[in-house]
């Protein structure tokens, strides 16, 4: 938990966005809109629910759409394919129009009755609320594996929340304003958040086991996680700088085969001047010396590709117009 800070926005004023990403939960759908709804009614908030069905291959649209035609507070996005739920987060966050944006899964395993619990912590100044889902923690082949990569990305990222994978969060529009997600980096949103200097709180929530519909969790989604985080480290410590990363592992390897490269060479001259008797100490017999050569090769190699990068992050004229995914229609204004 980081430490808040104060906003003076009035929050009579301030206007929710749900992003709520749907892939074939088609019996879960209308449920979810039913308890949201009720749950807000407590509430003095103006909010919408806005879906984003990620190509689903069920009845999951056609449940939206008879939804989304009794509320004029329902929007849905509909995905030509399946492009993952990093993209779905992107569409549903360019599209939102609340101050506040809160996700959350559309499997019904986080409690829509906890919303409450994210709104009035985000009454205390932070800028973003991540769920901890610290009551059922489902069976070992899940929560044994979240443990392991919750534990490693608190410890490299040194931020101290317990549950990275918990979708059920709530932000302030400019922190998603400030970042960009794809892959499977929607679970470093804090990562991400923390880097741009946003303030991060955790709460406990409980986790419900599914009703209904198929798990999408598997061991690949394990390992993609863990590449991504290699990607993390980069972007939010060296993506403003790569030649203090590139410029790293140039050095270390210069420096290497420098070191092989003066040892032999002082060598054999010692050798030809006689002091260093034996034949091994000529420079012509030691296959060491291609090596010192080609970590210097490697070095100066580093150097220039991280001297390109360089050049590239300060000309800012990149453009990225591929968004990530393509809407096949959209349901409300």
């Amino acid at each position: 938990m980081t430490k808040k800070i104060e906003k003076d926005s009035s929050e009579q004023e301030q206007f929710i966005s749900f992003v709520l990403p749907v892939y074939n939960e088609k019996d879960n759908l209308q449920e979810l809109y039913d308890r949201i709804t009720k749950i807000m009614k407590t509430q003095t908030y103006r909010y919408e629910l806005l879906f984003i069905d990620d190509g689903s291959s069920d009845d999951s649209f056609d449940v939206l759409k008879e939804i989304y035609k009794k509320d004029i507070r329902v929007r849905v996005i509909q995905f030509r394919r399946n492009f993952g739920k990093a993209a779905a987060y992107n569409a549903g966050f360019q599209n939102a129009k609340g101050d506040i944006i809160i996700t959350m899964d559309t499997d019904l395993q986080d409690e829509p009755e906890e919303i409450p619990l994210f709104i009035d912590k985000m009454k205390e100044g932070f800028d973003l609320v991540t769920g901890w889902k610290h009551e059922g923690k489902g069976p070992l082949t899940k929560s044994l594996p979240s443990k392991i990569f919750n534990r490693v990305v608190s410890f490299i990222t040194g931020i101290r929340i317990h549950d990275f994978n918990c979708p059920f969060k709530a932000y302030r529009k400019e922190v998603l304003k400030e970042i960009e997600i794809y892959g499977e980096l929607h679970r470093y949103i804090p990562v991400l958040a923390r880097s741009k200097g946003f303030s991060i709180a955790e709460i406990k929530i409980k986790n419900l086991p599914r009703k209904y519909g198929q798990s999408k969790y598997g061991i690949e989604r394990f390992i993609r996680g863990m590449l991504d985080l290699l990607t993390v480290i980069f972007i939010t410590r060296f993506a403003k700088r790569p030649l203090h990363f590139l410029g790293i592992g140039g050095l270390f390897s210069s420096l290497a085969g420098l070191a092989i490269l003066l040892f032999y060479i002082c060598a054999h001259f010692l050798y030809k001047a006689g002091i260093l008797i034996s034949r091994g100490w000529n420079i012509h017999d030691r296959p060491a010396i291609s090596l010192g050569l080609l970590l210097m090769i490697v070095g100066i190699q580093f150097f220039s590709i991280g001297l390109i990068a360089e050049l590239i992050v300060s000309s800012k004229r990149i453009s990225l117009s591929d968004s990530g995914y393509t809407i096949r229609k959209v349901l409300g204004d």
